[in-house]
């Protein structure tokens, strides 16, 4: 269950991306949006930039947080800033209930759950619609009605300020759903990598590790296939405990191993790295992650070209590729593979035990990795010991609609294919209105980061066509109000 969380909660971490400029606010909003019985509030963090907006009838490019602090997601969202001043928009960043600053009870917030109970996707969406609406400039003047003879009349909206919604990962997600259950608050959403689809019953527990295991074998057969034998290597040196103490010693481990539980954990932290390299395989160095090269899967493959040899050779080499994810600058002096828990990771571990379980299986055939089952009675014993829940299995589904999604309208779902994530994304169109834009060779959500020399031509193909389907949806909003 932990590896389940690990591998979606990737954007906690220290960024060194470029800082944009911004403004920090908080917004009062209720816990409880959909019942009488509470009537607390809370105050959620957002970030905000009206240099270029023309508040007359510039639009409002609204980022729909995910889970993390929304820093992160402002300061890896260059897209949005880079056609902010073209379009005279408000830039506005919106940090996810229960991350970062936005926690409802303070420190108590996660005590039990009766305190993070009011953690779900459909209370975040409410809370970005009353932001939405704060935002929104007020006319103090009565709007006019038309008259359409004795039986009836109609006011008609005049609200001048289209909102589009912009989000990644998670927050893609939040971005398509606020777009089909608020459409009257959003005109259109961009849903980057939005794998709207890889929820349990929806898609097959291989699909994840099939796309991830696609990017290493396509970058090199003899890497794939290393990565494929390490699993068992791994179990054969470490049978003995001078075994153990050699691997320890070869991959510098900041904790030497002691035991089975260890060599498990071991293992996880290796099936995380090879998961992130593979959502972060961007053509330019970058530190979404982790500080990584351009390109890390052919960096990392380099030496890893022994598929066939001992498990001493095998290993060896196996680490030499892994120092390319965790010491690329050189100033890691061990590997830590237990890392810190932070309260961001109990909140989405939270999140994938109630409404959004994630299904993820490996059979080591079809996939690099090593064999995996699905264990949902397992999953569902962790999520209850945890938090006292079970999930909601079909909850999202029979909410947002699942596959469903022919009523909608206005949403773009992009996705690179290098990214194990789109595996549960939209890959065609809906209708004419719902959209799939395809980038073969791009990574997650590649296409909201900052444009860049040595982006892919589908991502600067991708990043023209929003601009002129913005452009759109912003065109129709003036002409209908």
């Amino acid at each position: 269950m932990n590896n389940l969380l690990l591998i979606f909660l990737v954007i906690t971490l220290k960024s060194a991306l470029p800082s944009y400029v911004y403004e920090t606010k908080y917004f009062t909003v209720p816990v409880d949006h959909f019942s009488f019985t509470k009537n607390d509030t809370f105050k959620m963090k957002y970030l905000i930039n009206d240099s270029y907006w023309d508040s007359s009838n510039g639009p409002i490019f609204f980022y729909t947080g995910n889970e993390g602090v929304i820093e992160m997601f402002c300061n890896s969202t260059g897209f949005m800033w880079e056609i902010a001043e073209e379009f005279k928009a408000l830039v506005v960043f919106a940090e996810h209930r229960y991350y970062g600053d936005s926690l409802p009870y303070g420190n108590a917030s996660f005590d039990d759950k009766q305190h993070i109970g009011y953690l779900t996707s459909q209370q975040a969406l409410a809370d970005y619609v009353d932001l939405i609406e704060h935002l929104r400039p007020k006319s103090h003047d009565k709007p006019p009605t038309i008259d359409y003879g004795e039986y009836d009349t109609q006011t008609v909206d005049t609200r001048s300020n289209p909102v589009i919604v912009f989000g990644g990962s998670y927050g893609g997600i939040l971005a398509a759903w606020l777009r089909m259950k608020y459409p009257a608050s959003a005109e259109g959403a961009i849903a980057s990598s939005a794998p709207i689809w890889l929820i349990e019953g929806l898609t097959p527990c291989n699909a994840f590790y099939r796309v991830a295991s696609s990017v290493y074998m396509a970058t090199s057969k003899e890497c794939g296939q290393t990565i494929r034998s390490s699993w068992k290597a791994i179990d054969d040196v470490t049978t003995t405990d001078k075994g153990k103490e050699w691997l320890s010693n070869q991959w510098k481990l900041c904790w030497p191993l002691k035991n089975s539980t260890d060599v498990t954990k071991l293992k996880s932290w290796a099936k995380r790295a090879y998961e992130n390299m593979a959502m972060a395989n961007y053509p330019y160095p970058a530190d979404f992650l982790m500080p990584l090269p351009g390109n890390p899967i052919k960096e990392f493959c380099k030496p890893l070209t022994n598929s066939q040899s001992d498990c001493y050779t095998l290993l060896s080499s196996v680490f030499e590729g892994l120092k390319v994810y965790f010491n690329y600058t050189g100033s890691s002096q061990c590997l830590d593979v237990h890392g810190t828990v932070k309260p961001s990771r109990k909140a989405f571990s939270y999140q994938i035990c109630t409404e959004l379980m994630i299904p993820l299986c490996t059979n080591g055939i079809k996939d690099i990795f090593e064999k995996s089952p699905q264990n949902y009675t397992e999953d569902a014993d962790y999520c209850y010991k945890e938090y006292g829940v079970y999930p909601a299995i079909g909850l999202a589904e029979k909410i947002y609609g699942g596959k469903h999604l022919i009523a909608s309208s206005n949403i773009i779902f992009s996705n690179g294919l290098l990214d194990p994530w789109s595996s549960g994304g939209v890959l065609h169109d809906i209708s004419n209105t719902v959209q799939a834009v395809i980038m073969p060779d791009a990574a997650h959500h590649l296409d909201l980061r900052a444009s860049n020399a040595e982006d892919p031509q589908s991502v600067t193909e991708a990043r023209k066509y929003y601009k002129k389907t913005i452009k759109r949806w912003v065109d129709g909003y003036r002409k209908n109000n």
